[in-house]
């Protein structure tokens, strides 16, 4: 501020000074220099009191900025006051808010836990009851099953028991009466052996077994018994199938079929290969093959006389183990059919080869009736057509008698 005040007085006496130059120079030039001097004094009088004025207004300033700083601060400090006291009564009053809130937070947690503690005694209680009650029920049915299990029990074995002894009893019967059974059968047996080890009675055997084949599978009118094939010779077949002519209608073509039955050459083979002789089986298999081709071809010579039977015919083992033993043989088969024109069959390969053959002859009937039928519906056109032509010419004739009367 000082600094300031000099300045502003060094710029107000320099001013002066101009003036006063300026001013002595249009003036008369007598006594330059007392002029000068005297108004150098006044410019130093007026320069003292410009000073001490602003002495006294910097005095007066600097009290009234220290005056109103004061103030300031007091006023600031009271505000500060103010607001601090305000702050902590905020802030006490927040305090004591939230303590009141945790409090009354803190109450209903322990009313809440007091209340589940009470709640969950209260169903503690009741389930222990529950599986009390339970148990004693569950106690109470256990006996009671117990009881009843032991009653049925007691009865059911009691009566087991006694079926039991009755079921014994009833075997023991029909243990002695297969018994008797059994000796009844061992006479059959011993029978039966004596009838297989005659060729001509085992002969009898496998005819019997072909008829009764022939009589399941067919009916009567489809094949005969004891046939002469050929007319200059008297040998006769077992049986023959009678197939429908495709030349002739209303005739008929005879499939031959004769049963054989080698068994001592089978018997000797199964002995074989029990003993396990490598050189009997090879013999008693060799003996067999040879066995089979020449009943195959006694076969093919004897029963086989196109047209009137066909071109092949059927040789019948009664045995599956023996059909199957010449199947077994390798190329045995083949080369009897290729080279007599006779089929081997087996029981169960006969009655497919039956079944076969029924189901062509159901097909030969149901194609005959079908063409039965179609005549029978060309002939019912035709009289159609003729029942038309008699309509139209009758309902010309009562159209003319119609126009006639009118």
């Amino acid at each position: 501020m000082s600094t300031l005040i000099a300045i502003l007085s060094l710029l107000l006496n320099g001013g002066i000074l101009y003036l006063l130059y300026r001013q002595s120079l249009t003036e008369t030039k007598e006594n330059p220099w007392n002029d000068l001097f005297y108004q150098l004094q006044t410019l130093q009088d007026q320069q003292e009191k410009l000073e001490k004025r602003v002495r006294e207004e910097m005095g007066y300033n600097r009290q009234e900025w220290n005056t109103s700083s004061l103030e300031n601060r007091r006023e600031l400090q009271q505000s500060f006051t103010t607001l601090t006291k305000a702050t902590l009564s905020t802030l006490r009053e927040s305090a004591s808010q939230q303590k009141d809130l945790l409090d009354s937070f803190s109450k209903q947690l322990n009313d809440l836990t007091r209340m589940n503690e009470q709640k969950f005694d209260h169903l503690r209680t009741q389930v222990e009851e529950k599986l009390a009650a339970i148990q004693t029920e569950n106690q109470k049915k256990l006996e009671e099953m117990r009881k009843t299990v032991d009653e049925k029990l007691h009865d059911t074995l009691e009566k087991r028991l006694g079926e039991s002894f009755q079921l014994v009893s009833e075997r023991l019967e029909q243990v002695h009466k297969s018994l008797g059974e059994m000796q009844n059968l061992a006479t059959g047996v011993d029978h039966l052996r004596k009838i297989l080890s005659n060729v001509k009675n085992r002969g009898v055997l496998g005819e019997i077994q072909l008829e009764n084949i022939l009589e399941q599978m067919l009916s009567s009118e489809q094949y005969e018994k004891n046939v002469r094939v050929k007319e200059n010779s008297k040998e006769n077949v077992e049986f023959c199938i009678k197939l429908p002519s495709k030349q002739e209608e209303g005739k008929f073509v005879l499939l031959p079929i004769d049963s054989k039955f080698p068994l001592a050459d089978y018997q000797r083979l199964l002995e074989a290969q029990e003993s396990g002789d490598v050189h009997q089986m090879t013999q008693a298999g060799k003996n067999l093959e040879n066995r089979v081709k020449q009943e195959a071809k006694k076969i093919s010579e004897k029963y086989i006389s196109p047209p009137k039977t066909t071109d092949f015919a059927i040789l019948f083992l009664p045995l599956e183990g023996l059909y199957a033993e010449v199947l077994r043989r390798p190329g045995l088969w083949e080369s009897i059919q290729r080279q007599y024109r006779v089929s081997i069959v087996g029981p169960a390969t006969l009655s497919a080869f039956l079944n076969s053959l029924q189901m062509g002859f159901r097909t030969l009937a149901i194609e005959k009736h079908t063409h039965e039928a179609w005549e029978w519906l060309s002939i019912l056109k035709n009289d159609l057509y003729r029942f038309g032509d008699y309509l139209a010419k009758a309902q010309r004739k009562i159209e003319e008698a119609g126009k006639t009367i009118g």
